[in-house]
């Protein structure tokens, strides 16, 4: 299958790639930077020159391929609003060329947002109005009724390359900024996480049998406690890891703080069933726990 991949030279979609070409797929990535360009030459990619913000390229890059996987999100917090918009314009520049056509479109969202507060599951459909900014799921959905096989992928914390973690990547960076680990409160609410290869396997898997409307999680661990994870955060940058209230958050979390303290939990029970994925790689307090995979 010739598949086109946006965010083909990042983190997870690198990984993606080499998942694709090694079980018999082309892959033709989506390259912003000549840094892109050598990745994707490097991994056996053919190379599609553009960015989300050109629409037409990826219009042109959807209509010449037999299947879309779109990873790409620009992941600037202070501007989630406006990137969400940017993410909405891409995914229906793609999914209008792909109408009709019964190709697969997956579409990534994430597990957090979802339902705080409740082990999120694959049946439980996201509502806009729980996080307006971003609205990727019921974009790409909304194609499953316009001849498209159209699927959600939702990510929690993807960790296995050094310092790549999900969010928790940025709560390093604050930590190494504030000179301190910070958790809310007691810090016993969840993120779910999975290793990468687990979930580009995912990828793989949806992409050749997932079915339309499908929406699957790629959940190694339902939930990890934020302490386990600060304390991790404090013993890798030698920084003291401290509690804070619910009225300091906004102070020490700055644009990541909708996602301080929250419970996210999920579960891919589901998943497993209905696509025979099963989650085989090293748990997230093992894996950012190894000397030197938080560098300075």
């Amino acid at each position: 299958m010739r598949v086109f991949v946006t965010g083909a030279a990042g983190f997870i979609g690198s990984e993606t790639t080499k998942e694709l070409i090694a079980h018999g797929h082309q892959v033709v990535g989506l390259a912003r930077s000549e840094a892109n360009v050598a990745t994707l030459k490097k991994l056996g990619a053919e190379v599609h020159r553009g960015s989300l913000q050109d629409l037409d390229s990826l219009k042109s890059g959807a209509r010449d391929a037999d299947g879309v996987i779109h990873l790409a999100f620009i992941h600037d917090f202070a501007k989630y609003a406006e990137n969400g918009a940017i993410d909405k314009a891409a995914i229906e520049a793609m999914g209008d060329v792909l109408a009709g056509t019964d190709k697969p479109f997956i579409v990534t969202s994430g597990t957090g947002l979802v339902a705080p507060g409740m082990v999120v599951t694959e049946d439980i459909r996201r509502e806009t109005s729980a996080h307006v900014e971003r609205v990727s799921e019921q974009a790409g959905l909304a194609y499953a009724s316009r001849g498209v096989r159209a699927m959600v992928i939702r990510l929690p914390q993807v960790h296995g390359a050094a310092g790549k973690a999900g969010l928790i990547s940025y709560l390093v960076e604050l930590a190494r900024q504030k000179g301190a680990a910070a958790y809310v409160g007691e810090g016993a609410e969840r993120w779910a996480a999975a290793h990468v290869l687990d979930v580009v396997r995912l990828y793989r898997l949806a992409l050749e049998n997932g079915a339309v409307d499908g929406i699957y999680h790629a959940v190694g661990e339902e939930g990890v406690a934020m302490r386990e994870i600060t304390d991790v955060v404090g013993r890798a940058l030698n920084v003291p890891v401290v509690s804070i209230t619910k009225e300091e958050v906004g102070d020490y979390f700055g644009s990541l703080a909708v996602f301080a303290g929250l419970d996210m939990p999920a579960s891919s029970a589901l998943t497993q069933q209905r696509l025979g994925w099963t989650p085989t790689g090293i748990g997230l307090i093992a894996d950012i726990g190894q000397p030197g995979y938080f560098k300075a």
